[in-house]
């Protein structure tokens, strides 16, 4: 039985978005790795945006080296309009003088509107930074993306999981199956090989007048024991259900999986 929640721990997605001005592009990569390591390449300008990160990506990700990447820019035209205080209190100063110098000759000058005033040069200025209530506003919609672009990358994953876990559910099949066959093979040939020993034990004792017949007869009968496969038959039985056991079961069993697959190896040399 193959689990379907099976998740592979290599996965990538990634998902662009754009909002009030700004245009993003989450980047979600991972490759196998012991525990979770979770590196993010993020702006570090936006308050709440870190925390907001690993708290998404920890409702999915458990394991894995994790690279989370956020591609974040102003789109063109959208920056904000600012007032240049200096540049501002320069031409207050010289609208003031300019009054003055008028009022000496006799002439009255007619106030400027305001709109007039933030027209004249160095008044205001085209700025990309962006205010604190900008980038509060702007970490929901980021979020959002970001939960999506997470989904993607789990889906990514479990895809994977899945196709990994069918091709483990077969090899364990396979061993199974043969499992089986040496087991039959071994009965098979049980009789031929205690007659086997038989005859040995007795063209030793013919050959040999001074041999102690206890002491050859412990010799074969270890080399009996070496010849009888029935306990590494048994433990690759036991194996094959412990491995399809981990399949079936949710959470983490990559390390589990890899002791059985050293186990098997083991046996089977045996």
């Amino acid at each position: 039985m193959v689990n379907h929640a099976t998740v592979s721990m290599t996965g990538y997605a990634s998902r662009r978005g754009a909002e009030n001005g700004w245009d993003w592009t989450w980047d979600i990569r991972s490759v196998n790795g012991k525990g979770l390591d979770l590196r993010l390449r993020i702006p570090d300008w936006i308050e709440g945006l870190e925390a907001a990160v690993r708290a998404e990506a920890a409702q999915v990700i458990q394991r894995g080296s994790v690279t989370v990447s956020l591609k974040l820019s102003r789109l063109a035209g959208a920056e904000g309009l600012r007032v240049n205080p200096a540049g501002l209190a320069a031409a207050l100063a010289a609208i003031a003088a300019a009054a003055e110098a008028a009022a000496r000759q006799g002439l009255e000058l007619a106030r400027p509107s305001a709109v007039e005033v933030l027209g004249l040069r160095g008044v205001t200025e085209q700025s990309a930074e962006a205010t604190a209530e900008e980038l509060a506003a702007l970490l929901v919609p980021l979020r959002a993306d970001l939960r999506g672009a997470l989904a993607d990358f789990d889906a990514m994953r479990r895809a994977e999981g899945q196709a990994l876990g069918a091709v483990i559910a077969g090899q364990l099949d396979r061993i199974a199956d043969l499992t089986e066959a040496a087991a039959v093979a071994a009965e098979a040939r049980r009789p031929a090989v205690a007659e086997q020993l038989r005859e040995n034990l007795a063209r030793v004792m013919a050959g040999t007048a001074e041999a102690d017949p206890a002491r050859v007869a412990q010799e074969l009968a270890l080399l009996a024991v070496k010849a009888d496969v029935a306990e590494e038959i048994d433990r690759l039985r036991a194996h094959v259900a412990a491995a399809r056991g981990h399949l079936a079961a949710e959470g983490a069993v990559g390390r589990k999986l890899d002791f059985l697959m050293q186990e098997f190896l083991r046996e089977a040399n045996t």
